[in-house]
Parts: C-alpha cells; sequence; structure tokens
C-alpha cells in the first residue's frame, strides 16, 4: 500500500508537465482578416451616409435659420412664433438624428465584431481540441499577467491558417 502511495505521488509531478497549454494573439488575427477589412469599409461608408443626411440637415436648419432672422422684424406675433417653433423642431430633429445615428454605428460595429470573434473563437476551440490542449488563452486580452512561451505552445499562426491568412 506505501509503495503505490509513494508511486502515485511520485507520477504526479509528470503527469502535471504532460498537461499541454497554448495562447494567441487576436491582436494578430483579427485585423488581417477579410471579414474585418469589409466590416471596416461598411462602417465608414455607413458613416459617411450618417455624416452626410446630417450636412443636410444642418444646412436646412442654418438656411430656415438665416431666413427667420432676416424676416423677424416684420412678422406677425404668431407667424414668428409659428417659424420659431419650426426652427425648435428642425434643431430636435437633428439632435435626434445624430444619437439615432450613433446608436446605430455602435450597434452594427457591435454586431460585425462579434461575428468576427465568435468565427476565431471556434476555429481556436478546433484546434484547442485537436491539440489535446487544457487552456488555450489570448494574450492580447490583457487579464492575462504572464505567459511562460516555452511552456505554452502560441498557436496564433494555426488560427490564421485556419482562417486562411497569410
Amino acid at each position: 500500500m506505501k509503495k503505490t502511495l509513494i508511486a502515485i505521488l511520485l507520477m504526479a509531478p509528470l503527469s502535471l508537465c504532460a498537461q499541454k497549454f497554448a495562447h494567441f494573439n487576436t491582436a494578430e488575427i483579427i485585423p488581417n482578416m477579410k471579414e474585418y477589412t469589409t466590416a471596416m469599409e461598411e462602417m465608414q461608408a455607413m458613416q459617411k451616409q450618417y455624416e452626410d443626411d446630417m450636412k443636410l440637415m444642418q444646412d436646412e436648419l442654418q438656411k430656415k435659420s438665416e431666413e427667420y432672422q432676416k424676416e423677424q422684424a416684420n412678422l406677425l406675433d404668431n407667424v414668428r412664433q409659428r417659424r420659431e417653433q419650426e426652427l425648435q423642431d428642425l434643431y430636435n430633429r437633428l439632435q435626434q438624428s445624430y444619437q439615432d445615428n450613433q446608436t446605430a454605428l455602435q450597434k452594427a460595429q457591435s454586431e460585425k465584431m462579434s461575428a468576427i470573434s465568435e468565427k476565431v473563437l471556434a476555429v481556436v476551440k478546433k484546434i484547442g481540441e485537436d491539440g489535446g490542449y487544457i487552456y488555450v488563452v489570448d494574450t492580447s486580452a490583457g487579464v492575462i499577467p504572464f505567459v511562460n512561451s516555452t511552456l505554452s505552445t502560441d498557436i496564433t499562426a494555426q488560427v490564421k491558417k485556419e482562417l486562411g491568412i497569410q
């Protein structure tokens, strides 16, 4: 019984050494993905469209405001109040459009990046399972205080290869 216990205790450190760990760096992977490039182009186009729309609304507000300033002294009270209300409504629409555009941009970016991250994580999971790794850590997250690269396998190149990245 003592010999069995001693044998188990002596083999325990050896079994710890046999465990496999891996790490990868998403900062080297994601910016090189076709999906990321496409997503960034789509986001820039969306932002440009929103900026153009906002510029049109601002120009309209500016034009109407200038017209109002020129005519203000000659307007009847009820017409003046109606014009002021129109300007206020236009200004409120401009503010609301800006907020809506920002929300839409953030949502679109979140959705696109989520899909990209899910694709990377699926590949990492596959490599981790195929390679028999116990832990696979993303070193770009900044949460990991230390990864010993001599005891952990860097699978970044494998992930890139699986994703078709050179």
